[in-house]
């Protein structure tokens, strides 16, 4: 009895390997697209010019442009077979716009502020040079901070995780197309 179960949970387990090592390799091989992690290329799209974002918000951290855009490039080209150049023949380029930088109440406890919200938004544009093609993301993020903090508290606090928040959604968004 023991022997046919233990016969009956080994083939089990060998059709699910078989099944997993099949939709694995389905995975990492495609007809013309680069994949990983859901990450998509095209086999015709070697170089990325990732253009220094701009800042457009009602309220400016001067240091965010900078820090987003610099993250972003060792995020495609650590996480991509693309490699960057700064030419004007690249077969993308990646333009972003900090929209958005405010700070709003987000949560009142015994009719005071207890935390307070730090919103970023960025708009990115893709160009294919190849084709012509552009397409337009929009990514926002919300990060809570306690109320207690000034404005340069909260700010410096949250920085890392601010620039590496908002550089994932963007990288997903151009890469994953979600």
């Amino acid at each position: 009895m023991l022997k046919k179960q233990l016969t009956t949970f080994l083939f089990s387990a060998s059709i699910l390997a078989m099944v997993a090592l099949a939709f694995s390799s389905m995975q990492l091989t495609g007809c013309g697209v680069y994949r990983f992690n859901d990450i998509s290329v095209p086999d015709s799209v070697k170089t990325v010019k990732i253009d220094q974002f701009q800042n457009r918000a009602t309220y400016v951290n001067p240091q965010l442009s900078q820090l987003v855009s610099d993250r972003l490039r060792q995020k495609i080209v650590g996480q991509t077979r693309l490699r960057q150049t700064n030419t004007d023949n690249a077969d993308w380029v990646i333009n972003g716009t900090i929209t958005n930088y405010s700070f709003s109440t987000s949560g009142i406890s015994q009719g005071t502020e207890a935390t307070n919200r730090l919103t970023v938004g960025v708009h990115v544009t893709r160009l294919d040079t190849k084709s012509g093609d552009t397409k337009e993301y929009d990514v926002s993020r919300n990060f809570e901070f306690k109320a207690s903090l000034s404005l340069q508290q909260a700010e410096s606090q949250l920085r890392d995780e601010l620039v590496r928040g908002v550089t994932d959604d963007i990288f997903n968004r151009l890469f994953s197309d979600w």
